[in-house]
């Protein structure tokens, strides 16, 4: 979320509370600066919580978001948050839509992911794989090691968010050099700053599948290896917040 639109949300969020609102629901699909949830150095912030404070303050009763990159930061909140997940949209489209998903593997980019790959792999019955990677700063890879097997089979990359995508895009060369007949990636939140579009249409993926959580028209035009596959269109639409529920779980 641009750092614009997060200001126009706390206004509106205030605007309605001093406007005597019973309560306010924020509906934030890309929750800001996710993954700024701990201090990991010296004199570094740590602006999700920063970002819940501001929220509440403006007004918030209720937060309501997607795939959080670190689910603690529900934690920094003191009002309810419902953290939703792509999951059951994942599965339904790993079936419908990739050839022989049946002899697939998912694979996780980085061990953090392991837990969310595993539950995908186990739903589908298939088998999992990970990629160990050493950085040497941040969104720089320095070494990649694979570990499982996807000699011959379709490698389905899973993560919660591209953002200079060159973790998935060497991550995607990896895998090729592996075995791999095709690779795919899943990612909840299409970020891609910087050089990604670049590094994607250069990649070795068939397809980049992505939520709606971020608009991904512009991107799309630039990189045709984009698809927004999985569309939640109570997000984009006038529905109520129980069909939003009733969708993301049915």
């Amino acid at each position: 979320m641009r750092l614009n639109l997060f200001q126009e949300l706390l206004i509106m969020i205030n605007a309605c509370k001093i406007a005597s609102s019973c309560r306010v629901a924020a509906v934030i699909p890309c929750f800001p600066y996710a993954r700024q949830d701990k201090k990991d150095k010296s004199r570094a912030p740590i602006s999700a919580k920063l970002v819940a404070n501001m929220l509440s303050v403006a007004g918030a009763d209720h937060i309501i978001t997607m795939d959080l990159h670190a689910s603690q930061i529900q934690g920094f909140f003191d009002i309810p948050v419902d953290n939703l997940y792509a999951e059951p949209a994942i599965l339904k489209y790993i079936k419908e839509s990739i050839p022989n998903w049946q002899t697939s593997v998912i694979v996780s980019p980085d061990a953090g992911g392991a837990k969310r790959v595993t539950s995908i792999a186990d739903r589908l019955n298939v088998d999992f794989a990970l990629i160990h990677k050493e950085r040497k700063r941040a969104n720089e890879v320095e070494k990649m090691t694979l570990v499982g097997n996807v000699q011959g089979k379709v490698a389905i990359l899973v993560d919660d968010m591209a953002d200079t995508c060159g973790t998935i895009c060497m991550a995607a060369d990896k895998l090729v050099e592996a075995g791999a007949e095709k690779v795919y990636a899943f990612c909840v939140h299409g970020i891609f700053s910087g050089p990604a579009l670049q590094r994607l249409n250069n990649s070795k993926f068939e397809a980049v599948v992505v939520t709606n959580t971020i608009p991904q028209d512009e991107n799309m035009k630039q990189c045709p290896k984009i698809q927004v596959g999985l569309k939640y269109e109570p997000l984009q639409s006038s529905f109520s917040l129980l069909t939003l529920f009733c969708f993301i779980t049915s």
